[in-house]
């Protein structure tokens, strides 16, 4: 029977099925962060539980480590410093990789796992963190899970789960200057809604993602769990293998090859079926920017919020005034207090290339507070090597260590409340980045032009 790709990863990973329709699916590699992964460890070691294969096992700080220069343990989140210490004293205990505070390849987990080949086609990886599925960008099967799914899967390599559906989400033609994957995934959700996949495995498809490198895909899977999907996949392909290749952890010689031949087989059968698709025209999409406080409420920056009895509901009221806005308000021009570049959704090179080309030059707008946090340790050091980060500096922009910092806030650094963000980040929740903080979300280049202007601006209309 015709299989698609998330069917094949699903089907060689299955160890057994039960009675009432669940699966033991095996779990090749587990990342963990000090926010979660330390409740996991602990649980182990309180019920004197080895870890079934530790090293397939590494530990980040990432999440509430500061990001100010010179940092150590010490947190601006009351309580991070313990859950730093708890979760190094854990990790050593079981003998696990520990990419620390200050450690040369430390970031994202995300970032982390693709830069070090512990994320690699064909793989399973799960990490208590729902934006995991960021990496299905490189063909592995890669969800977020809960802590105690996490100490299951530590001590097992297994975990009981229900097989989803399958979505397909294709992206069809050439994008248009000023247009990047962040603004593909907007346009889509702000069309299919924050439900669109309902809790189904998305297959990215089309001629547009072909040809997008990894990092831009790994943008579009990053927001799948946006709009309920449990996973999201791109199959690989000549582009993966080239990533791929070289990394620390990736095969080489012949088992590289052998890999390869392996991985080239991890694609949708023609015939495949798939319990929905969705089809965009990336060709018509523009910069887009979010309006409301759900990643689906987005629109054109050319464009405005939606009419009064499109906005006459619950989410819509509460958005409104929430983000201070009003029906038909236009968005292009909306003074803004801060741009934020960073997360694991838009902090890699490609993102602070582009941001930086648009910098160049250029200074921040008076008033407002810019601050770019590279996605990982690596990315920062070859952003320094390019010079990446005195273009940064030199328009105004704090330039910081690696982390999540002010992607969400956690009792630690924030804007402020009612300061108005334009952000790379992925969610735009009430006070997902501070007590009463406005986000905006959208690409590096819009975030990075509306810093300039001081109110959101397309990237192509910087003259």
């Amino acid at each position: 029977m015709a299989s698609t790709l998330f069917d094949k990863l699903w089907a060689s990973h299955r160890v057994t099925a039960s009675d009432d329709g669940d699966d033991l699916l095996y779990i090749d590699r587990i990342a963990l962060h000090e926010r979660t992964g330390t409740i996991a460890l602990n649980a182990l070691a309180a019920r004197d539980l080895p870890i079934r294969h530790p090293q397939h096992v590494f530990c980040v700080m990432d999440h509430i480590v500061d990001t100010l220069p010179g940092r150590g343990d010490d947190t601006q989140m009351p309580g991070g410093r313990d859950f730093i210490v708890s979760t190094r004293k854990a990790a050593r205990h079981f003998g696990l990789r520990t990419f620390d505070v200050n450690d040369p390849d430390q970031g994202i987990s995300h970032l982390v796992s693709a830069e070090q080949g512990f994320a690699l086609p064909g793989l399973t990886l799960v990490c208590p963190d729902s934006h995991t599925c960021t990496l299905g960008a490189l063909g592995t099967l890669a969800f977020g899970i809960g802590t105690s799914q996490a100490e299951h899967a530590l001590a097992t390599s297994t975990l009981r789960l229900r097989k989803p559906e399958n979505l397909r989400v294709r992206f069809e033609g050439a994008l248009a200057p000023g247009v990047f994957a962040k603004d593909l995934i907007l346009k889509y959700m702000a069309e299919y809604g924050a439900d669109a996949a309902r809790g189904a495995a998305v297959e990215y498809a089309g001629s547009t993602v072909a040809a997008l490198g990894i990092e831009d895909r790994m943008t579009l899977c990053n927001l799948a769990v946006e709009f309920s999907a449990f996973s999201a996949t791109v199959a690989p392909d000549q582009t993966t293998f080239d990533y791929v290749h070289g990394k620390p952890l990736a095969p080489t010689g012949a088992a590289w090859e052998t890999a390869v031949a392996q991985w080239r087989a991890l694609r949708s059968d023609d015939d495949a079926a798939f319990s929905a698709e969705h089809l965009i025209d990336a060709s018509r999409v523009t910069p887009m920017v979010t309006w409301g406080i759900s990643p689906a409420q987005a629109a054109p920056l050319g464009g405005r919020v939606p009419d009064a009895q499109a906005l006459d509901t619950p989410l819509g009221r509460k958005a409104l005034a929430y983000m201070d806005l009003k029906p038909r308000q236009p968005l292009a021009g909306l003074p803004i207090d801060a741009a934020f570049i960073g997360s694991c959704t838009n902090a890699r090179l490609s993102d602070l290339r582009v941001a930086a080309q648009l910098l160049k030059g250029r200074k921040v707008a008076p008033g407002v507070a810019a601050v770019c946090v590279p996605g990982s340790s690596r990315i920062k050091r070859e952003a320094e090597v390019e010079g990446l980060d005195q273009v940064f500096r030199e328009a105004g922009f704090a330039w910081r260590e690696a982390g999540c910092s002010m992607c969400f806030y956690a009792g630690g650094e924030t804007f402020g409340p009612g300061k108005r963000v334009v952000t790379s980040t992925n969610r735009n929740f009430e006070g997902r980045q501070g007590p009463g903080v406005r986000s905006h979300l959208a690409s590096p280049a819009v975030v990075a032009a509306s810093a300039v202007r001081g109110a959101l601006t397309a990237p192509t209309e910087l003259s």
